[in-house]
């Protein structure tokens, strides 16, 4: 099965079983609050790095440099934000661990590893020298 249909699927169910059992225990509305509190204050911090990732992004423009984790980061910032908007528990946990500069560099390092360009240089060894003749011409 398809790993995205998988994902479409479990995080909503995941969600709901945490609001269920979340709320079970400190209250409905205590819930609620925690919802609304976790993406006011994800997303006012997403604003914040946001801003300290376009000001790292426009000193490496300034020094000729190509900023490529700045442009990266803001990509996972604005995906941070997106989560923490969204209600529920477990998107907001993973919303704030892209949020944070440490556990960010963290997950970037684990996925630039994965995704590492390989070397396809070829050697000698993979050549066959030889030569031909066109049998076609008389």
């Amino acid at each position: 099965m398809n790993s995205v249909l998988i994902l479409i699927i479990s995080v909503p169910l995941i969600e709901i079983y945490l609001f269920i059992k979340i709320g079970s225990s400190i209250g409905a509305l205590n819930t609620i609050s925690l919802i609304l509190l976790t993406a006011i204050i994800g997303v006012a911090y997403a604003r914040y790095e946001g801003f300290n990732t376009l000001k790292s992004g426009m000193s490496q423009l300034v020094k000729n440099e190509v900023p490529i984790y700045e442009i990266v980061s803001g990509a996972a910032l604005t995906f941070a934000a997106i989560l923490l908007i969204i209600p529920g528990f477990a998107t907001d946990l993973m919303g704030l661990l892209l949020i944070f500069p440490f556990s960010r560099r963290i997950i970037f390092n684990a996925f630039s590893k994965r995704f590492k360009k390989q070397d396809n240089t070829f050697e000698k060894k993979d050549f066959i020298e030889g030569e031909y003749k066109d049998m076609d011409e008389k």
